[in-house]
């Protein structure tokens, strides 16, 4: 133990210096509202005193539901906007904002891209995180080496997940999302759960490694971890053991037994500490707890016992004493890391990855484009050859009308990728690793290849079959409408995934709200037979449909000649008198203004997506700590 308080002094005195991040928390109290009291409060934290030490491991402890993850929240400003916070939380001993790369967070959910192997994964990060002014292969052995760190050098090349294949495991997984928040080697990290899913074995190896770097690189983590095995706890500096949101204990972890065996609850031999101390403050179950001579007390009692202890132990007084004196005398600033890359390579980078994840994802266009091939099959055969009689008008109208709207609708059929990639955005956002703008343009520029693709192709069969206005212009025309109508629809889909990822809610909403536009776009009731209040101002003029349609009409009808002996005795109509007489088509200009207005509304809902992004993103930028507490009810 003195060679370890030897080294601990030594990295505090660092820490004062301004090399490290020394983080404090005092009367840390978070509170929610409550649905069953008007007005009422519920405490998840109640006045949490503590600190972290660079180049220590702070591991945050309790029964499931005991606000550990909400204390790693609440110190990382990551709390939501329905919970209140109050106390003071200060980095080195003052308020300040932490620049990028200086903190990251690894949270319980391993969000990831699934189709990118391990190696890419890393690598990719590794481009989006490390300055620009750092060579690719400096980047790629950064990457490799912290890969190794976390011992997945033998699944470099493995997918993280496959269709039909098992991929990694969960334990891999969970190495995978840490080595990503390593690579920038933060002054402050946050680790949620970091031996979930992984053996005895791989938990002790992983926690090992990390305390190895936090030691080597003077990092200060902090960790909620539920249950480690014994060998882990053994690494653990110190130790914060949570009870229903109270402090049972904090301080040096090698310590803890004798606290529980002063008060009458030592730790059994060959017994785990970790698994002890969890059994005696565990309040979810009724039964009381056994001890000494056939004494029976419940956890309620074992926890007021503990609390009331540590109180007035010598413990506490120290720890208090600590986090006063580092209040009191301010280090300096946590020094700002060497930013990232810059926003034209990281848009490089992110469109690179989102087209493998596209390309490789048979859910995200492959699966759909056969549906469209099916789909443009089953309209050509239905409409072979409609000819040009007086008849086929209305035919025509109606094959336009399924492929401007019905065909479209389909691309909802993407929108759970959607959700997932907007659910690893948010992650390497909220750790700084790029912004909305990077985001948006990289999946925009990936996605075009794609819808470009799955318009083309169904489209020509659909086309050719049907017999439609012949040549290469019209046919050209038709096909951008095509792809323009897919990016609306897919840009669509990606503002309602932001707003709402619930997959069954996001596709009930999109295609709610595409129905209301195929109504009002004029082909199951006519421009001038719409109702004026909603349907016509301004639904109509809202909806891409009514460009969509009116676009493919002229670019259908303009120009030709139909069979018309049905009507006065004329032996033909132009197709100038269709659109006006029988679609209400707007003549007073051209169909390439339709499709430059659909282009439009492309960038219109692109910058409404990245306006919904950016606001969502508010929570990940950088944090400013013990300046954003709001004040909770009185407690």
């Amino acid at each position: 133990m003195a060679s370890h308080s030897e080294e601990t002094n030594h990295v505090r005195g660092d820490v004062l210096n301004g090399s490290g991040a020394y983080l404090t928390w005092e009367d840390l109290w978070v509170t929610v509202p409550t649905v069953k009291e008007h007005h009422g409060t519920k405490s998840i934290l109640q006045g949490l005193t503590g600190y972290a030490c660079p180049g220590e491991v702070l591991a945050v402890m309790g029964p499931s539901g005991c606000g550990k993850s909400t204390l790693l929240d609440s110190l990382a400003g990551r709390l939501s906007s329905r919970t209140k916070q109050k106390g003071e939380i200060l980095i080195n001993g003052r308020k300040q904002k932490l620049a990028y790369g200086t903190s990251a967070y690894v949270t319980q959910e391993d969000t990831l891209t699934w189709t990118l192997t391990v190696r890419e994964a890393v690598y990719f990060s590794a481009q989006l995180q490390l300055p620009v002014k750092m060579s690719k292969s400096e980047k790629r052995e950064i990457a490799e080496r912290t890969i190794r760190e976390m011992g997945l050098q033998d699944s470099l090349d493995t997918r993280i997940g496959e269709w039909g294949r098992k991929g990694l495991s969960s334990g891999q997984k969970r190495r995978v999302s840490i080595c990503i928040e390593l690579l920038k080697r933060p002054k402050l990290l946050f680790l949620d759960e970091p031996t979930s899913g992984l053996d005895s074995a791989a938990s002790y190896f992983v926690m090992n490694r990390i305390v190895k770097l936090a030691r080597e690189y003077g990092m200060t983590i902090i960790s909620s971890i539920h249950q480690p095995i014994s060998e882990v706890f053994q690494l653990l500096h110190n130790l914060c053991l949570l009870s229903s949101g109270r402090m049972i204990y904090f301080g040096p972890s090698s310590l803890a037994n004798e606290f529980f065996a002063l008060n009458g609850f030592p730790c059994p031999a060959l017994q785990n500490p970790a698994d002890h101390y969890l059994k005696m403050i565990n309040t979810d179950f009724d039964e009381d707890i056994e001890w000494g001579a056939g004494d029976k007390f419940t956890a309620e009692e074992i926890i007021n016992l503990l609390i009331r202890s540590y109180v007035s132990s010598n413990t506490c007084d120290q720890m208090k004493t600590l986090v006063s004196e580092i209040r009191k005398r301010e280090g300096g600033p946590v020094e700002k890391k060497e930013s990232q890359a810059n926003l034209f390579t990281q848009c490089q980078i992110l469109t690179k990855r989102s087209f493998i994840n596209m390309f490789r994802d048979l859910g995200y266009y492959w699966l759909r484009l056969a549906i469209y091939v099916a789909l443009g099959f089953g309209l050509g055969s239905v409409f072979y050859n409609v000819g040009s009689s007086y008849s086929s008008i209305h035919e025509r109208g109606s094959l336009l009308m399924f492929v401007a709207s019905l065909l479209t609708i389909m691309a909802i059929g993407g929108f759970p990728s959607f959700v997932e990639d907007l659910k690893v955005f948010r992650r390497e956002r909220l750790n700084g690793h790029y912004g909305a703008a990077a985001f948006v343009i990289g999946n925009t520029i990936s996605s075009t290849p794609f819808l470009l693709l799955i318009s083309a192709i169904p489209g020509a069969i659909t086309y050719f079959l049907a017999g439609l206005h012949q040549g290469n212009l019209e046919f050209s025309y038709f096909t951008l409408v095509l792809f323009s109508c897919m990016m609306l629809v897919e840009s669509l889909m990606m503002i309602v995934a932001s707003i709402m990822p619930n997959f069954l809610l996001g596709l009930i909403v999109g295609a709610g709200v595409q129905g209301l536009m195929m109504l009002s776009g004029g082909f199951f009731q006519l421009p001038n037979d719409l109702p004026k209040i909603f349907w016509k101002y301004p639904m109509y003029y809202v909806a891409f449909h009514k460009y969509a349609y009116q676009g493919l009409y002229k670019n259908e009808f303009e120009g030709r000649k139909f069979d018309s002996d049905r009507i006065g005795g004329a032996l033909t109509v132009d197709g100038e008198t269709v659109l006006r007489e029988i679609w209400q088509v707007e003549m007073g200009y051209s169909k390439w203004v339709d499709l430059g207005v659909l282009f439009g509304m492309v960038v219109v809902y692109r910058v409404i997506f990245f306006v919904v992004v950016k606001v969502g993103e508010k929570i990940g930028s950088v944090r400013d700590f013990g300046l954003s507490s709001l004040e909770p009810e009185e407690h």
